[in-house]
Parts: C-alpha cells; sequence; structure tokens
C-alpha cells in the first residue's frame, strides 16, 4: 500500500527532533570545528549533553538493531530525519548517525569477530571513538578498479602497503576500515579486493598531509601512506575478494542519508532567501515581486520536491526489497540528483543575497562547494548516470525492421489489424 502520510507517532518524534535542531543543535556549527574531533573540551562540553538528551528520548543510533542499541528504522524513516539533521553539521553526531562510523559499524555488525564488535563496535556505537573508512587512492580517484594498495600474507599476519587519498577523519580514528588488493592482476577485476581492520597505533600508518575545502572548519581529509603495515589474519573483514560485496553493505543507506541531508542544505537555502526576498525592496516595491524572482523561487521549491519524492520512494524500496542491488538505478538517480539539487538552489540563494551572499557571514558558498563534494563523494556523478542508464537500457530489445515499431502507419496497421477493419 501506498501512502505519503508518515505514521503519527513517529511524526512526533519528526517534530521533536525538527525543534531540538532548530533551538539547540544548529548553534553548534558556529562555535565548534570539527565535528569528528570527539576529544575536543569543547564538543565534550556542549555535544556530549545533547547526546545524552537523544539517548533519553530513544533515538540515538536508530540505524541500528535493538540488539546493538538502536532502534532498527528501516531506511524511509532514516531518510526522513536526515532530511532535519541535515540542517546542522553536528545533527548526525548528535543522533549518532554520523559518517563514516554508520556504514563501518555496518561493516563490523555483519562481518566482525565478537572480539572485534567488542574492541571496535561497541565503543564506536557510544560515539567513544570514531572511524575512518580508507578506499580511495591518489592515483585512481573513487574508482576502486584501480586501487594499488596491496596485502599479502607473512604467516598469520598481512602485510599492507600503499597510499589512500581524502581518508575523512583519520587524524582522530580510533581504527580503519581500508580497501586493498589481495588477489591477483588475471583474477576478474571486481573479486580483487579485501577490506581489513586496522588500529590506528598500528606501526607503519602515516598522514601525508591533510586537506580541507571551503565552508569546513578544519582540514579533515588526509592523504596516507600505509608502509609494511601488519594486522592479524582474522582482521580480514568478509573472505578474500569480497571488498565489493562488503562495501556494498555501507554505500547504499550512506547514499541515501547523503542525499536527505542535501536535502535539509537545500531547504535551509530556500528557506533563507524567502526571508531575504520578503525584507528586501528594489525599484519602490519588495524584492520577491520582481517576476525573475518568482521564477526562482518557484523553480527551487519544485525541485526540492520532486528530488524529496525520489529519494523517499528510493527509501521506501530499500525497506521492500532488503538488496541494494535490485534498487541500483533508483540508488545511483537519487546520487546524481543530490548534487545537482544542492548546486541550482545554493547558487540561486546565493544571487539573491546579492553582495552578502558571496561573504563568509553567508552559508551559501559553502553550500555551494558542499554540492561539488557530493557530485564526487561515493563515485563520481557521471558513473552514476552510466549506472541508471545501463539498468534503464538493459531490457530494452532491438527493433531489426528499418522503420520504429511505433512509426504512424505501422501503428494504424497493428490497429486494423486488431479491430477487423479492412
Amino acid at each position: 500500500m501506498w501512502s505519503f502520510e508518515t505514521d503519527p507517532t513517529f511524526q512526533r518524534e519528526l517534530d521533536w527532533i525538527e525543534d531540538f535542531v532548530e533551538r539547540e543543535v544548529q548553534l553548534l556549527d558556529g562555535v565548534l570545528g570539527s565535528q569528528w574531533n570527539i576529544h575536543d573540551e569543547g564538543f565534550k562540553r556542549l555535544v556530549r549533553p545533547l547526546q545524552a538528551t537523544v539517548r533519553e528520548r530513544g533515538l540515538w543510533a536508530c540505524h541500528l538493531g535493538p540488539a546493538l542499541g538502536g532502534k532498527g528504522y528501516g531506511q524511509l524513516k532514516l531518510a526522513l530525519m536526515n532530511e532535519v539533521l541535515g540542517r546542522s553539521r553536528f545533527g548526525p553526531i548528535v543522533f549518532g548517525v554520523q559518517a563514516p562510523d554508520t556504514g563501518n559499524s555496518e561493516i563490523l555488525a555483519h562481518f566482525g569477530t565478537p572480539e572485534q564488535k567488542e574492541r571496535y563496535l561497541k565503543p564506536l556505537l557510544a560515539n567513544e571513538i570514531v572511524s575512518c573508512f580508507a578506499m580511495t587512492e591518489p592515483q585512481g580517484g573513487a574508482d576502486p578498479l584501480q586501487i594499488e594498495a596491496t596485502a599479502h600474507l607473512e604467516g598469520d599476519e598481512w602485510v599492507i602497503n600503499g597510499e589512500k587519498w581524502f581518508a575523512t577523519s583519520a587524524k582522530y580514528a580510533a581504527f580503519f576500515i581500508i580497501m586493498v588488493a589481495t588477489e591477483p592482476m588475471s583474477n576478474d577485476p571486481h573479486r580483487r579486493q579485501s577490506m581489513f581492520i586496522v588500529p590506528a597505533e598500528t606501526k607503519g600508518i602515516e598522514i601525508v598531509r591533510d586537506y580541507t575545502y571551503l565552508g569546513e572548519k578544519e582540514p579533515d581529509h588526509a592523504h596516507m601512506r600505509w608502509t609494511d603495515v601488519r594486522v592479524p589474519r582474522e582482521n580480514l573483514l568478509g573472505g578474500r575478494g569480497d571488498g565489493f560485496s562488503v562495501a556494498q553493505v555501507r554505500l547504499g543507506g550512506g547514499r541515501l542519508h547523503h542525499a536527505m541531508r542535501a536535502l535539509a542544505e537545500a531547504t535551509k537555502c530556500l528557506d533563507y532567501t524567502c526571508e531575504r526576498v520578503v525584507s528586501r525592496s528594489t525599484r519602490g516595491e519588495p524584492l520577491w515581486k520582481q517576476q525573475s524572482v518568482q521564477h526562482k523561487i518557484a523553480d527551487a521549491w519544485i525541485q526540492l520536491r520532486q528530488f524529496r519524492l525520489l529519494v523517499l520512494e528510493t527509501a521506501w524500496l530499500a525497506d521492500q526489497n532488503k538488496d541494494w542491488r535490485a534498487i541500483q538505478q533508483n540508488v545511483s538517480a537519487v546520487k546524481v540528483m543530490m548534487s545537482k539539487v544542492l548546486h541550482d538552489i545554493s547558487s540561486m540563494a546565493l544571487h539573491l543575497h546579492g553582495s552578502l551572499g558571496i561573504t563568509t557571514e553567508m552559508p551559501f558558498a559553502n553550500h555551494l562547494m558542499n554540492s561539488f563534494m557530493l557530485g564526487l563523494a561515493d563515485g563520481p556523478t557521471e558513473v552514476h548516470k552510466n549506472v541508471v542508464a545501463k539498468n534503464l537500457l538493459k531490457g530494452t530489445k532491438p527493433n531489426p525492421d528499418r522503420f520504429p515499431s511505433y512509426v504512424g502507419h505501422r501503428v494504424a496497421e497493428r490497429a486494423r489489424e486488431h479491430f477487423d477493419l479492412a
């Protein structure tokens, strides 16, 4: 059954989340640095009490099942939550659903040993530690088929060598989940990679340089070098060559949650712009009375609603199918649209705020830059467009005739034949 109505009980939780984020959480963005720097004194003083409030409300780490301390919410409810949490950099971590920890926790829940779950998963879920997912590389970008970092067995230890790029939160991480090549080049290219869990204190791990981009408070994305990093044999997550399938555990839901947080950013840009255009005047009348301004506002709202429906439909399908591969086309479509929607609406907001819009006093340049980041993270936009097109076309059969089957005279012939018309 299809319904556009949110369950009343859950809607009350959403209403509470919206009020809490606006009243408390959004204020953190103006006074704290990196949301992953959990050992910062400001984080301890300001964020920890808010996290305690969320726990008391029973809304902590809702992506996890009850056995792991969460609500076990499906993707649809998580999407609706992230639509609110995305209005603040600190929204996700206040509610225990921050990337990359959510994805890493799911990998550990599925593939970790009991000892690893006790050592890593338990404190990660409590946000006593943070983690890092290290997959991309300087030479290969987001293409996992170009991974050059390797791991080979020496006795009972895996030895890891290589470089990783844009490893988010690396300098704060207590452990890494790293994807490297373990199988020969002659193998299926999608079966060469494996994943490992690596404690941050392991010898041979080096941060070459930390990078940031416009709008971020601190450099949080590391270029890393791994030199003869040794981990026990049992630190392999999944089987040898299972890196791609292990990665799918974390990527599908992550893309939907990124999308809803992007929707939240774009909605905030539109909200601010609405206030601006009814507050400012030009040529003797309010700015909103200019026809071009009305068109921009209308286009933005329509774009937001279309995108929201696509994301919620995809989340609903994920809950029905329980298989990300079955809805690959939808997930990739969401991935394509999130960067475009945020780009278009943040650009519009920046423009309609005039010279103030381009200053660091306004958030629009930050949101605009974040739109480009979203077009690159978890696979570039172009790759996901390819996925959408391939999935759309794989069931389409070519027509052997010179003219299409839907050309007018052929349609008329079939109609006359069907209705027995002379």
